[in-house]
């Protein structure tokens, strides 16, 4: 599904990722670990096409992303929330969701200016799609809402419900359970491990809760200042030395 080669990249004299390489197998669920400033979201960034490396690759789908347009990433089934939530404050619930299937639309631009009765059609059917979505995330009773003025986790939802109405092959949560509660946590990881078998994703996320990462994922990948320094299931990473040095923390 997904194969990193040899992933370098510097930013003037400082190398925040050097030949970074792991693979993401189709229906997998690998967690990103590390301390901060270790390259995750760095990683995360080359991989949705916002920087580009010095040198390595991305593959998705046997395909090499360094030629595809970020915008176009959608339209291949890639898909990502943010650490710092990207939501529309004054849009309902619904409407910042249904950002999120945009590319989906097939109406041209005359056809939409026109609102020609096609337009309306597809319209229709993403307002149920979305409608659908909401349910499925408890949010419905929330369509109208607008999204300022709502609880954090519930913010956390709306924003997997945008990534989520692009209809991704490949997800790739940043830091999805920052913020939320010990109970919100664990609902969230319940969430995840349905919509991954009932959606059949592929989800790579990044996480600075251990517990969410080890309790969930499939495999784990740990950086440090920008290397690979383990990667396997959550048990062999979580007894790993150099992980307990770097980020775990010493065994008392």
């Amino acid at each position: 599904m997904l194969e990193i080669s040899h992933l370098t990249v510097r930013f003037g004299g400082i190398t925040a990722l050097h030949d970074v390489g792991f693979a993401v197998a189709p229906g997998e669920m690998v967690g990103l670990i590390g301390p901060n400033g270790a390259g995750k979201t760095t990683l995360f960034n080359c991989m949705t096409r916002r920087y580009t490396p010095n040198s390595g690759t991305v593959h998705y789908l046997g395909e090499d992303l360094g030629g595809v347009r970020p915008d176009a990433l959608a339209g291949l089934g890639v898909a990502r929330t943010f650490q710092n939530l990207g939501l529309f404050p004054h849009l309902s619930v619904r409407d910042n969701v249904l950002v999120g299937a945009h590319h989906r639309a097939g109406a041209g631009f005359v056809s939409a200016a026109l609102r020609l009765p096609k337009v309306r059609r597809e319209e229709r059917r993403l307002r149920a799609e979305v409608d659908a979505l909401l349910a499925r995330l408890d949010l419905d009773d929330l369509a109208e809402h607008p999204a300022s003025g709502l609880p954090f986790g519930t913010l956390k939802r709306i924003e997997l419900a945008r990534a989520l109405a692009v209809e991704p092959r490949l997800l790739l949560l940043d830091e999805p359970v920052n913020g939320l509660s010990h109970g919100e946590v664990g609902e969230f990881a319940n969430l995840l491990r349905s919509l991954r078998d009932e959606l059949d994703l592929t989800v790579v996320v990044v996480e600075h809760h251990m517990g969410f990462v080890m309790g969930l994922c499939d495999r784990v990948v740990c950086l440090e200042f920008g290397k690979v320094i383990a990667e396997g299931t959550p048990e062999v990473v979580q007894s790993d030395p150099a992980v307990i040095a770097a980020y775990l923390g010493t065994a008392a």
